[in-house]
């Protein structure tokens, strides 16, 4: 049985789409991360040692980080996701790394002064700093989604489900896709598909 520790809101939900993507059965192993601190337990920093999630348990296998269990779990499930040749692979790594250390850092922090500090406390300079960074990330991934159905080649792979579950904090965020319309069309067609509408509504 896989189990997944961590919320469909944390890093852990790029994991949820994937294994909805690949209609894996899998139990959620749910943490009390803010009350009695179970990601800091003795039981838990033996899985991971980092006291963080996402971590995730196949059988006896265990895992994490959720760029290594994303493509874990596609490699061994369905390693068509990952792309064709070793190009296609090597873009796939890419994007899914560019996803969480160019396009998420500057959502996380506006995020942490958004919703996780006292408003009289927040960093307004620190939020309109973080929010300039974003658009010009959008566009890179507007651009390179001209004239192309998916991020890698014609066919879904795991960079898209990866750098769809980045693009998703934007809205809730207050950040639009307007004026970018080859990024509109591709995270439109993201959302529709079914593994993605489990995905959000497990983040409700």
């Amino acid at each position: 049985m896989i189990r997944l520790y961590g919320s469909p809101r944390s890093s852990a939900g790029r994991c949820y789409l994937v294994l909805e993507e690949l209609g894996l059965p899998y139990e959620v192993m749910s943490l009390d991360m803010m009350g009695k601190r179970e990601h800091k337990s003795e039981a838990y920093l033996k899985l991971n040692p980092n006291g963080k999630v996402p971590c995730l348990s196949d059988g006896d296998f265990v895992i994490w980080e959720s760029m290594a269990i994303t493509w874990y779990l596609a490699d061994k499930y369905r390693p068509a996701l990952l792309g064709a040749t070793p190009e296609m692979r090597g873009l796939v790594q890419q994007w899914s790394y560019w996803a969480i250390t160019e396009l998420q850092p500057p959502m996380v922090d506006m995020l942490i002064q958004l919703f996780f500090t006292p408003e009289d406390k927040r960093d307004h300079g620190a939020i309109a700093k973080a929010k300039d960074r974003v658009p010009p990330r959008l566009a890179i991934l507007d651009n390179a989604l001209r004239g192309n159905s998916y991020l890698v080649g014609e066919t879904l792979t795991v960079a898209d489900l990866n750098v769809a579950s980045v693009v998703n904090i934007a809205g809730g965020l207050g950040l639009t896709l307007d004026g970018l319309p080859h990024l509109t069309a591709w995270f439109e067609k993201i959302k529709a598909r079914p593994s993605f509408q489990v995905f959000i509504a497990k983040r409700q």
